[in-house]
């Protein structure tokens, strides 16, 4: 894990040179572990996947090799005023983008951190200009990295990356020129596109595993989507800083009129169908409980807030909306802040804990809601809600999520899918094995535990507008400070 600087308030950034020498690190620990607790042999190993944190932007020199700034995370909403300015500017305001990209105009997306860095860091405006300056999401520079660097790294990102930037052309996979033009972006700084299953280059022999080849690359929601093998008509929920949940459509592109976003599901092959997918990004979930532990000190490790919750039956009418940097899917409000709302003299740690439980749960119900919507399902055809990421563990959380849904929540064995996706594409770049071999066992049962809902529709409806009247509640916020 690499570390977060907060340089300003609300600003978010890594150290580049920290996300190699972490990627570096964990390569040569994973190869001694495998080869610790195995028969494991470096000649064994026939391929590697890439997944990463999406959005998050790096920008360094072509010559040099070295950041040209702090990569700006996914999180980080410095750029509020350009998509402001932007919105006044152009025909289409917030939504300007959508018909080409599947995205609004936000903070979250990597096209407006590259502006910000063009307009604000002289370094990256004078390198620019000289024709010296690479852009890429933490995928690009990953790879470019890995395969030597300056003079001989790939220069690419796969489609499900691309595709958060809001520059890419959703129906041609191509860079949108018209978008670059009107956002004064250069297109030779940006990395050729490829899908998420070829040959992207071997590992270079200043890095552990010297001459194995990256054959996958996918970001890290679409990975999940991958590794849970949802096939058109199917959702994930991933539940990790933020919560992420995809519908894959199929190869159909659905624009949303419920506030998601219309983006990649993945790519398995330069020639192979691309499927699409609606997402819906909620930007604060397991972050909230890390608050809890290092801001309020309410707890000490993230895993002690189940048994927290626990010690009280219900929130006691206390609802949290953890909008600390705005609100993303389906609400899209960057004005909006956190609320803690219905305290009481009755009030204790552990109704507070259960409602930071129960705001990770009312997102999704939002998100889940719009998806019904726009992919024109019949609200009695029940999502068979599939979950991963870290706070997945967390049983309580995965009750509460089938009760206020309404719906059963399957939790694999393996709730790392993620990594599990991204070796499927891998392996499949290689030829390990083939698509449907991958797709064919779809319904798994070994290890995997359903949660039912265990409370009524009247209860669930009523939990729910009281949750709404919170939401209203956190808007029109950010001038308080």
């Amino acid at each position: 894990m690499f570390s977060l600087m907060h340089p300003s308030c609300r600003w978010v950034e890594h150290d580049p040179m920290e996300i190699l020498e972490t990627v570096k690190v964990c390569m040569e620990v994973a190869l001694k572990r495998a080869k610790e607790t195995s028969k494991f042999s470096e000649t064994d190993l026939k391929a590697i996947g890439i997944t990463n944190q999406r959005e998050t932007t790096v920008v360094w020199s072509k010559s040099t090799g070295k950041p040209l700034y702090n990569a700006i995370v996914w999180m980080d909403v410095r750029t509020s005023s350009i998509c402001r300015r932007l919105e006044t500017q152009l025909a289409g305001g917030r939504t300007h983008f959508v018909e080409r990209s599947g995205l609004p105009i936000s903070t979250y997306f990597s096209a407006m951190k590259l502006i910000w860095l063009l307009e604000n860091v002289p370094e990256v405006k004078e390198a620019a200009a000289k024709g010296d300056a690479l852009f890429g999401t933490v995928d690009t520079w990953l790879i470019w990295n890995l395969t030597g660097g300056v003079d001989i790294g790939s220069h690419v990102t796969d489609c499900s990356n691309a595709a958060r930037t809001l520059l890419l052309d959703l129906k041609t996979l191509d860079w949108d020129r018209k978008t670059l033009e009107e956002l004064n972006i250069p297109i030779e700084i940006l990395p050729r596109i490829v899908s998420n299953v070829e040959n992207l280059g071997e590992i270079s022999k200043d890095w552990p595993l010297s001459g194995v080849p990256i054959t996958g690359c996918l970001g890290d929601q679409h990975a999940a989507m991958l590794g849970q093998k949802c096939k058109k008509g199917e959702a994930k929920s991933t539940y990790g800083t933020g919560c992420f949940i995809l519908l894959n459509t199929g190869e159909d592109i659905v624009t949303s009129q419920h506030g998601l976003l219309t983006t990649i599901a993945f790519k398995l092959g330069p020639n192979a169908p691309t499927n699409y997918a609606l997402e819906g990004s909620i930007a604060i979930a397991g972050a909230a409980v890390q608050w809890l532990r290092d801001s309020l000190c309410l707890i000490r490790t993230a895993s002690e807030i189940e048994g927290l919750a626990e010690s009280v039956p219900n929130s006691g009418g206390v609802y949290f909306v953890p909008a600390f940097n705005g609100l993303f899917a389906p609400h899209w409000r960057d004005d909006a802040r956190g609320v803690l709302v219905g305290i009481t003299r009755f009030t204790n740690r552990g109704h507070i804990a259960r409602a930071t439980l129960e705001s990770m749960c009312f997102q999704a119900k939002e998100v889940l809601q719009a998806m019904h919507a726009d992919a024109n399902l019949d609200n009695s055809e029940q999502f068979l809600l599939r979950v991963d990421g870290g706070a997945a563990v967390n049983n309580l959380l995965m009750q509460i999520q089938a009760d206020i849904l309404g719906t059963q929540v399957l939790r694999p064995a393996d709730i790392e899918t993620t990594a599990l996706g991204a070796a499927f594409a891998a392996g499949l770049g290689v030829g390990l094995w083939t698509e449907s071999t991958v797709f064919e066992s779809n319904e798994q049962t070994t290890g995997v535990t359903i949660f039912h809902p265990k409370i009524g529709q009247e209860e669930r409806q009523a939990r729910y507008e009281s949750w709404s009247i919170a939401v209203q509640k956190s808007f029109g916020l950010a001038n308080l400070a």
